[in-house]
């Protein structure tokens, strides 16, 4: 059975080795401050909803050739948005990463000081999507940064819009085979799009993907040593309680072993990285 469609990407914990550091970078790059601090963890998002969770661990080390946060995806509502963000990049001197088009969405890449991916997107319109079949079609093109830059209007970019959300996650895996049986055949998500055996990108109610998987750690990755500044866990936001309660089912039902956590019930994919599957409402 299919995950519901109104299924969405909540916020992404990570470690991190300095806070201040972070916050530091984070106000930056993206003017995104603090919503709340303490103990050691910082809260960041937008006025309607959290995105990232920071939790300081000192003397953490970014992750190389293991599974886990390949980069998490900011989704801006609009175009234009996107292109103000860009040109503050620009200003700031905002390290930048790589610049997609990836046909249903453009999108920049940056990395925090951690080493840990971001992505900042926005979509074209759902009925521009090309198709191949029941399935998305999706590449890696060069940005055309004059065409983004030329709808710009004079305005500033003033932080991160209030409509932001986390638009996906994508991770490494060890196996593209294994991943695909955890997210299609026991949360309920559908393959949307596939890259060989390297690959797989799924989502629910027909979205180009909420969750991306590749093997590019290497095959068989392991999962990050103690002591990593890594994915601690993405959050997957079903509609309501009785369907978040239906897939920890099923994962049961499938050999996991859920785990009860403030806001949710943690579960672990084949490559052990974990998910917190809250309700929304």
């Amino acid at each position: 059975m299919n995950i519901d469609p109104a299924t969405s990407v909540g916020p992404v914990h990570l470690t991190v080795a300095d806070l201040d550091r972070s916050l530091a970078f984070y106000q930056q790059a993206l003017e995104l401050g603090p919503r709340e601090r303490g103990g050691g963890v910082a809260s960041l998002g937008t006025e309607e909803r959290e995105l990232l969770a920071l939790h300081e661990e000192p003397g953490a080390r970014p992750v190389h050739g293991h599974t886990g946060l390949f980069h998490y995806a900011l989704l801006l509502p609009e175009r234009l948005e996107l292109a103000r963000w860009l040109a503050h990049a620009a200003r700031a001197g905002v390290p930048l990463t790589g610049m997609s088009d990836h046909l249903v969405s453009e999108a920049v890449y940056l990395r925090d000081p951690d080493g840990h991916g971001i992505e900042v997107y926005s979509d074209r319109p759902r009925d521009e999507w090309p198709r191949d079949g029941d399935r998305v079609r999706m590449a890696t093109l060069p940005l055309d940064t004059d065409s983004l830059l030329g709808v710009l209007d004079g305005s500033e970019f003033e932080g991160l819009p209030a409509r932001t959300r986390m638009g996906h996650v994508h991770l490494h895996v060890a196996d593209i085979d294994e991943t695909e049986a955890f997210y299609r055949d026991v949360l309920g998500f559908d393959v949307m799009a596939r890259l060989g055996d390297q690959a797989t990108f799924l989502s629910a109610g027909g979205y180009h993907h909420h969750v991306g998987a590749n093997t590019w750690a290497g095959p068989g990755a392991t999962p990050p040593p103690p002591a990593s500044a890594a994915l601690r866990h993405a959050t997957v936001v079903l509609p309501d309680a009785a369907e978040r309660d239906r897939v920890v089912g099923r994962v049961a039902d499938a050999g996991g072993e859920p785990e009860a956590l403030d806001g949710g019930v943690l579960v672990r994919d084949p490559s052990q990285n974990a998910l917190l599957l809250a309700a929304g409402g």
